[in-house]
C-alpha cells in the first residue's frame, strides 16, 4: 500500500515558477514509477510526466515539455514536478500518481494503482 501527499500548489503568475512536492509513505516507494496528472474544471484528467522507480527515464506531455521537470528522491520517498515559465492553461489540480509499472503510469489515469488527493495550481494572466 502506498500513501501519498502533494503539496506546494497555490496561485501564481504567468512566467513565474512553483515546486510540487509528492510524500509517499510504504517500504517499497523505492520500486514504483511515479507520475503526475491534472484535471482543470471541466475537463478529463490528464498526463503530465511520469518518472521511472530509478529515476532513469522520464517522460512529459508534449505541452509541458521544456517547462516542467520531475524528479525523485528515493531516501525522501518524495517526487517533484518543478515547474517554470507557467501558463494560464496549466491552472488545474494537480494529482500524484504511482504504481508499480511504469507503463501503467504512461497509459493514463485508469491504469494507475494508487492516487494523492491533489494540489491546486492557478496561474493568473
Amino acid at each position: 500500500q502506498v500513501q501519498l501527499v502533494e503539496s506546494g500548489g497555490g496561485l501564481v503568475q504567468a512566467g513565474g515558477s512553483l515546486r510540487l512536492s509528492c510524500a509517499a509513505s510504504g517500504r517499497t516507494f523505492s520500486s514504483y514509477a511515479m507520475g503526475w496528472f491534472r484535471q482543470a474544471p471541466g475537463k478529463e484528467r490528464e498526463f503530465v510526466s511520469a518518472i521511472s522507480w530509478n529515476g532513469g527515464t522520464t517522460r512529459y506531455a508534449d505541452s509541458v515539455k521544456g517547462r516542467f521537470t520531475i524528479s525523485k528522491d528515493n531516501a525522501e520517498n518524495t517526487v517533484y514536478l518543478q515547474m517554470n515559465s507557467l501558463k494560464p492553461e496549466d491552472t488545474a489540480v494537480y494529482y500524484c500518481a504511482a504504481d508499480s509499472l511504469m507503463r501503467s503510469v504512461l497509459s493514463g489515469p485508469h491504469g494507475v494503482a494508487y492516487w494523492g488527493k491533489g494540489t491546486l495550481v492557478t496561474v493568473s494572466s
